[in-house]
């Protein structure tokens, strides 16, 4: 065995130990920040394979002015992430797909009504005081000796509420909204009456409207023309405490709400509002789980089923080839496998049948292979030159059909993300990453292990290689 195969041997070897790492280590380092993925091996499962929701909603982009559609997409999807990271999901999957779609998927995640109302809420606070109008109405039932209910006013359209504004310290006339919070937004209980209310936080600009605003609306301490502060969730009322004092620190609370509504006002919040209003969802999808684990099952039998007859027929056709060939499988299945937790890959149902594809590839990759070692030999010659030449001239073959396939791959994913399919992006994603390993294992791998019988007892037999029956005494430029 000469040094260069040595050395390629060692390289695989190496490759072959950091793979099993990533493979059989859950927590193993991925390319991208991720936690590790829903099953035992750390692997990140589409929602066809471990049950949730899916959902996919439609982008209003009429409003946008100026701006760039796709900068206004991209927004809208890291303040989805940002929400559904703050709620808990694990590994949810979020992408754009066409010109304004976006797809999200949430696995493990059932309750479906939940997903909907964090996910599609544009969730914009603003701040509103009663018109003047609105407030001598008020203040007469003040006089009369009757609190009224704000909420139920407001909802019978009653009183009318007007936009907080005051002005800056650079003379400019601003409305106190939610773009002027701190994403510190908590969520506190009462110490005199035990009720959950949201603790927020402005900026410096918003503590200094919120200053103004409450200078305007206070009066005199437990004065009955201390005015109200009205708080509005995407045009929705939410409260309105009266103002008791000025507040000059930019510091509040809402108030009138259950503990399950402030916990998800308070993601809201901090999340941020949606750049662009959501549409939809236009796709609802509850997946069970437990038909992920059942087409995992089938899966798993019909691509072990394939591969022991493939193997069996290659090892009786091909003899010691097929063997090598078996292992160089083997070494694919660790590399490719490696490659979907580092990249990391969502393995889905559609992506598990373009692995066990690519595995036939692979396979053919390695017939061509054979056919012409054996064409070779038969030709009378030696096994080592039997094995260069046959490569070499296998090797215009196989690459021009994986890349035929890989351009395959380019379209399907192009199709996948315009036509907004993500079943269809995954098979695409999934094939080409097993075709380029495949080319890998076929020249690299299969050819340094063929190169290791070259000067053994064994490549005196031919015919163990395909050739003809006869015997043949190795060279001594084999056997270097």
């Amino acid at each position: 065995m000469n040094r260069g195969n040595l050395i390629r041997l060692a390289i695989i070897i190496v490759l072959v130990i950091l793979a099993l790492c990533e493979v059989l280590v859950k927590d193993a380092p991925s390319i991208q920040d991720s936690s590790p993925g829903n099953n035992s091996l750390g692997m990140r499962l589409g929602l066809d394979l471990s049950g949730g929701t899916h959902l996919v909603y439609k982008a209003n982009l009429t409003d946008i002015g100026e701006e760039d559609p796709a900068d206004a997409m991209q927004g809208a999807i890291e303040i989805i992430w940002r929400r559904v990271d703050a709620y808990g999901v694990t590994e949810p999957v979020i992408q754009k797909q066409g010109s304004d779609r976006i797809s999200v998927q949430l696995p493990g995640i059932r309750d479906m009504q939940a997903a909907v109302s964090l996910i599609g809420q544009t969730a914009e606070l603003d701040f509103r005081e009663l018109s003047e109008d609105s407030w001598q109405l008020v203040r007469s039932y003040f006089s009369e000796g009757v609190f009224p209910n704000y909420e139920y006013l407001t909802e019978e359209g009653t009183i009318e509420w007007i936009p907080a504004n005051a002005t800056t310290s650079t003379g400019l006339t601003a409305h106190l909204s939610g773009r002027h919070l701190k994403r510190t937004t908590r969520v506190v209980m009462d110490p005199n009456t035990n009720e959950p209310e949201v603790a927020f936080e402005l900026n410096s600009e918003g503590a200094e409207l919120f200053k103004k605003i409450t200078e305007r609306l206070y009066v005199a301490e437990n004065s009955l023309d201390n005015r109200p502060l009205g708080i509005f969730l995407d045009g929705n009322y939410v409260s309105s405490p009266t103002v008791q004092s000025v507040i000059p620190d930019g510091q509040g609370r809402i108030t009138n709400m259950a503990l399950s509504d402030a916990r998800e006002l308070s993601l809201l919040l901090n999340a941020g509002a949606l750049p662009v209003p959501l549409e939809g969802p236009i796709v609802r999808e509850d997946i069970d789980p437990t038909l992920g684990a059942d087409s995992i099952n089938k899966s798993l039998i019909a691509g072990v089923t394939g591969l022991i007859i493939v193997l069996a027929f290659i090892i009786l056709y091909y003899r010691i080839p097929g063997v090598v060939a078996g292992g160089a499988l083997l070494v694919y299945g660790i590399l490719v496998l490696a490659a979907f937790k580092l990249i990391p890959v969502t393995l889905t149902l559609a992506g598990i049948a373009a692995f066990i594809l690519s595995i036939g590839m692979a396979v053919d990759a390695n017939v061509l292979i054979f056919e012409r070692l054996r064409e070779e030999l038969r030709a009378g010659r030696t096994l080592g030159g039997a094995i260069e030449t046959g490569f070499n001239r296998a090797w215009t073959a196989i690459r021009d059909s994986n890349i035929s396939t890989l351009i395959t791959c380019g379209i399907l994913y192009w199709m996948g993300d315009t036509l907004a399919i993500p079943s269809v992006m995954g098979f695409a994603l999934t094939l080409a990453i097993g075709v380029v390993l495949s080319m890998f294992t076929a020249i690299f791998v299969t050819r340094t292990f063929l190169r290791l019988f070259i000067g053994s007892q064994l490549a005196g037999n031919l015919s163990l290689f395909g050739g003809a029956r006869t015997r043949q005494t190795s060279t001594s430029k084999e056997q270097e």
